[in-house]
């Protein structure tokens, strides 16, 4: 039984090491570029810009930004909400905040299933002894 328990927190830890964890940095870490970017654009007054749009499949296009003082920006489950530059840079600290929750609460979800883990183990040899 106990055996059976530690494989399953095993693969329950892998799982959050191999895809969550990461999937959490790759967020903050497109979080953090594009506060760099919206702090650059407030930095240099850009009203305009040409950049690259990628189209899918690493396919690019040239585009026109007459106005960049309003973002679209990706709030998850195909959804992109306009924000000025200043919204935009709360939005991002907010939910950079709560990635890093995330990240903690699932180190601390582990070391609670560990610890269970190990009483039940103690309490086990005790009753065997």
């Amino acid at each position: 039984m106990d055996s059976i328990r530690q494989e399953k927190v095993q693969r329950f830890e892998e799982f959050v090491d191999r895809r969550l964890k990461p999937d959490l940095v790759r967020a903050i870490s497109e979080s953090s570029d594009l506060r760099k970017n919206i702090e650059n654009l407030e930095k240099n007054s850009v009203t305009s810009l040409r950049t690259l749009v990628n189209l899918g499949s690493e396919v690019y296009m040239q585009a026109d930004v007459p106005d960049t003082r309003r973002i679209f920006v990706d709030v998850g489950l195909g959804f992109h909400v306009e924000f000025t530059w200043s919204e935009a840079l709360n939005y991002i600290t907010a939910r950079e905040e709560k990635l890093a929750r995330q990240i903690e609460e699932y180190t601390r979800l582990i070391a609670s299933i560990k610890a269970q883990i190990k009483m039940v183990y103690v309490a086990y040899e005790s009753f065997i002894v």
